[in-house]
């Protein structure tokens, strides 16, 4: 089974210390800090935005997942990759123009990508497998952390992973929701390259020793 990356979610951290959280992400050996962007309206939560991103990018040399779950990203995408985004990814049913959107982000120097909701399919991204860097499979519905993993999702982990290998692109493959020590080996050989994980990794006794194990 292939290693893959680990891309602690910072929603799961202490927000009173974020600085510090980000660098002790970094420290106990994640590849990337996932930052899950939440307006209130999207999702029935609301987190944080450019300023935070901002306030975290000196305390990690990690690049920054970004995970928008926001309405009309394409107004905000240029903001979040100034603030210090490494990679910027989020909804297309939520978008207005999904395409000026990516390219908005890949003209900054990023990555883009797109997220697929459980109970959404491949029609929704397959137009875009020509631009972006990244697909991300929610595990669970977005909106809060925590939340366990929705079987469903597996048979489609296969799909995007035979599609990502089609179109001939070196496109990362996230799951994102419900990883945990015990099924993390599986979402790797089901073709996953990046493994969110939040609880997982924040409320583990040995929180390095959790990220080695579900990295491979």
């Amino acid at each position: 089974m292939n290693k893959c990356m680990i891309a602690p979610s910072i929603l799961s951290g202490d927000f009173a210390k974020m600085g510090e959280t980000v660098s002790n992400v970094e420290k106990w050996g994640a590849d990337l800090v996932h930052c899950d962007v939440m307006d209130g309206v999207f999702v029935p939560n609301i987190t944080f935005g450019m300023p935070m991103v901002k306030a975290i990018r000196p305390y990690t040399t990690l690049p920054l997942d970004v995970h928008l779950m926001i309405v009309e990203p394409e107004k905000y995408v240029e903001r979040f990759c100034d603030a210090g985004a490494d990679i910027v990814t989020f909804h297309p049913e939520a978008s207005k123009d999904p395409r000026a959107a990516l390219e908005a982000i890949k003209a900054k120097g990023k990555k883009c990508g797109l997220v697929v909701n459980p109970d959404k399919d491949i029609s929704l991204v397959k137009d875009y497998l020509d631009i972006v860097d990244m697909i991300v499979l929610m595990g669970v519905f977005p909106g809060f952390g925590g939340q366990s993993y929705i079987e469903s999702v597996s048979d489609n982990i296969a799909l995007f992973a035979e599609e990502i290998k089609k179109s001939g692109r070196n496109i990362l493959l996230e799951l994102d929701g419900g990883v945990t020590e015990q099924n993390a080996a599986r979402f790797r050989a089901l073709g996953i390259t990046v493994l969110v994980a939040g609880s997982a990794t924040f409320k583990a006794a040995d929180k390095a020793k959790a990220i080695s194990v579900m990295r491979g």
